[in-house]
């Protein structure tokens, strides 16, 4: 065992909450076998990533060592620990394990990519494992807001590592499976090296609440409700599901599933034997012909998304429904951070056009799916590991949760992306360039491409083409002339914006010597400036500018 280690790596998901990508190594300095957990996404925002579709960790890093891969394993199926699967299996090349559920939503993403589904291999829970190199890894059922999620018990030749993937305590959660402390006293019994925790909810006090508190306090909003009802959640949020269409269907509703990831989910869950006793839901075409005060939407949205079923029907029609004055609509979610904006977008139109929006401000109508800070400490105090490393969570998640386990007397160990771990040791061992690749359109581009920072700019500035054209004695045939995006049609001088740009174009071109004229670079150079220039002397602002310059031969 000499000079080998045991290491933790977060390239995502420790620094923000969401992009969850973790590896474990074990064996000497640089040769480490690895094992990679989990590989989600993230979703942009269009002040940062305009025209982005999905963000993922970068994973240059595991490319390099593709050879020292042994295994992929997948906690749960939230998009945020399986979402870049299919996007980065190619570039990996190991074997994918998850339980049954997760499998299910992982097989679907692969086949869409067209990958085959047995690269998805199903595994039993623990006390079942994985042999993966030094590694054997089993799948040890884990409260959440999910089903079947799962921490993973890592044995390794210098002893257990214990990762918790997302979780909650809860002993009743209406759909997966319950908090089994039996279960995690017995993973603990040999003693853990490493415990690394969920942070989401470290600043949350108070004790987490079950998901069957939820169920009452929807169906006492819906007995009072007089017209149409519209429900979101997470997708995801199977339980969730379970209790909007078990409260609608109790308050004598017919309950409509709206969204195609909502369906996908149920469909699963029904598919792999977790979700049982659901609801009969009426086909979306058929929901029309039930009388509104009967009728129950549960629609995908819940984080403002633009083309979700919630924004949608804030807009106008969705599939022949329209909601109207009188009628109920119901978050029951959280707003991630950073998602507020669209949510509130979608609430003032739904409030605009006479709808009652109730949210999550008073805390009955949703509960969250991690654990609390006093749930945190029962997890320290369950697993009793030598060190704890906190993950999943932004950087003051993690300090704080750093130091609440130090604080009652464990070893906590702050390691943001890029922060690589000897856990036997408990500190910081190396350090990894980390970031973002991005998803735009098709096409996977570095954050540091200069694309989306090109597309803020365009944004921000406005842009302008300019032509002109050059004969074969390298003078110009005619005055330059300049197209416009973006940007006022007037400016201070109250003249035509473009045809200020393209006065002040010809006066370069006449003054240009002919050294400049001869030189591409040069005169592109001049007229870009020239533009910019005017530009701000006549509306405050410097566009990104365009050149084309075309020569006769």
């Amino acid at each position: 065992m000499s000079g080998k280690r045991l290491i933790y790596l977060a390239l995502g998901g420790a620094g923000e909450i969401g992009m969850n990508c973790y590896v474990y190594g074990y064996g000497e300095p640089d040769k480490e076998r690895l094992i990679v957990v989990d590989l989600g996404v993230t979703f942009p925002d269009m002040d940062g990533s305009p025209g982005v579709d999905l963000i993922f960790p970068d994973i240059t890093w595991l490319k390099e060592r593709r050879d020292r891969i042994e295994a992929i394993f997948i906690t749960h199926a939230h998009e945020d620990h399986v979402g870049a699967l299919a996007h980065f299996w190619e570039d990996l090349g190991a074997p994918v394990y998850a339980r049954a559920f997760t499998a299910n939503i992982a097989r679907r993403k692969m086949d869409e990519k067209g990958f085959s589904a047995d690269t998805v291999k199903v595994r039993e829970p623990w006390p079942e494992t994985q042999k993966a190199g030094p590694f054997d890894v089993g799948f040890a059922p884990i409260s959440h807001s999910i089903p079947e999620s799962s921490g993973l018990v890592i044995d390794t030749p210098l002893g257990r590592v214990v990762h918790t993937g997302d979780f909650k305590i809860d002993a009743t959660p209406v759909v997966g499976e319950a908090f089994d402390r039996a279960m995690w006293d017995e993973i603990a019994e040999g003693g853990v090296k490493a415990l690394i925790c969920d942070s989401t909810n470290v600043f949350s006090e108070h004790e987490g609440r079950s998901e069957a508190t939820v169920g009452p306090e929807i169906e006492k909003l819906l007995l009072d409700a007089k017209g149409m009802v519209v429900a979101t959640t997470f997708a995801s949020n199977v339980a969730r599901l379970k209790t909007l269409a078990e409260a609608g269907e109790r308050a004598g509703r017919s309950i409509v599933l709206m969204g195609r990831a909502m369906q996908r989910m149920v469909e699963a869950a029904v598919e792999t034997g977790v979700l049982t006793g659901f609801p009969s839901v009426v086909p979306i075409e058929n929901a029309a012909d039930v009388p509104r005060e009967n009728l129950m939407l549960i629609v995908t949205g819940s984080q403002g998304e633009r083309r979700a079923a919630s924004a949608q029907l804030a807009r106008g029609k969705h599939f022949g429904i329209e909601v109207k004055d009188g009628d109920l609509f119901l978050f029951s979610s959280k707003t991630i951070p950073g998602n507020e904006r669209g949510v509130i977008r979608i609430m003032n139109q739904f409030s605009e056009k006479g709808v009652d929006v109730i949210d999550d401000s008073s805390g009955r109508y949703h509960v969250s799916g991690h654990a609390n800070r006093p749930d945190l400490l029962a997890m320290h105090d369950i697993i009793k590991p030598n060190v704890v490393v906190p993950m999943h969570g932004e950087h003051r998640h993690l300090r704080t949760h750093a130091a609440l386990a130090s604080s009652k007397g464990r070893k906590g160990v702050l390691s943001p992306n890029g922060t690589m771990v000897d856990l036997i040791e408990g500190k910081p061992c190396d350090f990894v360039e980390t970031g973002r690749t991005y998803l735009d359109g098709s096409v996977q581009i570095g954050a540091l491409d200069g694309v989306v920072r090109d597309r803020i700019r365009m944004a921000l500035n406005g842009h302008v083409t300019v032509t002109l054209v050059i004969d074969e004695d390298d003078t110009p045939l005619g005055e330059p002339w300049c197209d416009t995006m973006g940007l006022p049609e007037t400016g201070r001088s109250r003249q035509p914006l473009a045809a200020t740009l393209e006065e002040e174009l010809g006066q370069f071109v006449e003054r240009a010597k002919a050294k400049v004229l001869a030189d591409d670079d040069a005169l592109e150079e001049g007229l870009r400036r020239a533009v910019r220039n005017a530009a701000q002397n006549e509306i405050g602002k410097k566009p990104e500018v365009t050149v084309v310059i075309s020569r006769l031969s």
